[in-house]
C-alpha cells in the first residue's frame, strides 16, 4: 500500500473517528470499465459496523448501488501544504494530508419505513451537537420525497488509513506541521469563501 508505511495508520478507530468528522464521501463503482462517482455523506452504524446513505433515484450510480457490488470509498480529512519555512530542520516543500479508503459491498434497503427512519437518524447525527434541526416524523416534505430516494449500506471489506503528517520528522517539526495543518485549513477556507461567494 502506498503511502510509505511511515504515513499508513492501520488503527480501524482513527479510521472510524475520520468518517464521523468529515462524513462526506467519495463512493466510486464502476460500469463496462467507467467509473461512477458520487459526493454524499456516509454515516458509520455503530451496532454492525456498516455504512448507511441515500441517493437520489436519478443519479445514474443508483443502479450500481445494490445486488452486494463493490464500491469503494474514500474520506477526506484535512489536508494543507507544509513550507520548508516552517521547519527547525532543512526539508523539502510536501503536502500532508489526512485519508481513509474503503472498499465493500452494497446492499439496497427496499422499505420506505427503514428509509424515513434513517434520514431521521442521519439529520440527528449531522445537527450534533446542537441538535438546532429536528427532522420530525410527520413531516409532509418528508413524505413526499420518499419515493425519489433510495437507501443503501455498505459492508465494509477493507481499511485503508493514509495519514501523512511529517511523522518522520523531529518532534518540534513534527508539531509545528501540525499547527501548520490547523492553520491553514482555517485560513483557506476563509479565503475561498470569500472569491467565490462575494456580495
Amino acid at each position: 500500500m502506498y503511502p510509505p508505511k511511515k504515513h499508513q495508520d492501520n488503527d480501524q478507530l482513527h479510521h472510524i473517528e475520520v468518517i464521523k468528522t468529515y462524513p462526506l464521501a467519495t463512493l466510486i463503482s464502476v460500469k463496462d470499465n467507467q467509473p461512477l462517482i458520487t459526493h454524499l455523506p456516509l454515516i458509520y452504524r455503530e451496532t454492525d459496523g456498516k455504512l448507511i446513505g441515500h441517493i437520489d433515484i436519478y443519479n445514474p450510480q443508483t443502479d450500481l448501488l445494490q445486488h452486494e457490488n463493490e464500491v469503494t470509498i474514500i474520506f477526506s480529512g484535512p489536508q494543507c501544504y507544509i513550507s520548508p519555512s516552517i521547519y527547525t530542520t532543512t526539508q523539502l516543500p510536501t503536502w500532508n494530508y489526512i485519508k481513509v479508503h474503503l472498499t465493500g459491498t452494497v446492499t439496497r434497503i427496499e422499505d420506505k419505513a427503514a428509509l424515513k427512519q434513517s434520514l431521521i437518524t442521519m439529520t440527528k447525527f449531522l445537527e450534533a451537537p446542537e441538535h438546532n434541526y429536528v427532522l420530525e416524523p410527520d413531516n409532509p416534505r418528508l413524505d413526499k420525497n420518499l419515493d425519489y430516494i433510495k437507501l443503501f449500506e455498505i459492508n465494509i471489506k477493507t481499511w485503508e488509513g493514509k495519514f501523512k503528517l511529517s511523522q518522520d520528522k523531529l518532534p518540534k517539526d513534527k508539531e509545528n506541521a501540525r499547527q501548520q495543518l490547523i492553520k491553514s485549513s482555517q485560513d483557506s477556507i476563509k479565503a475561498f469563501l470569500d472569491k467565490v461567494f462575494k456580495n
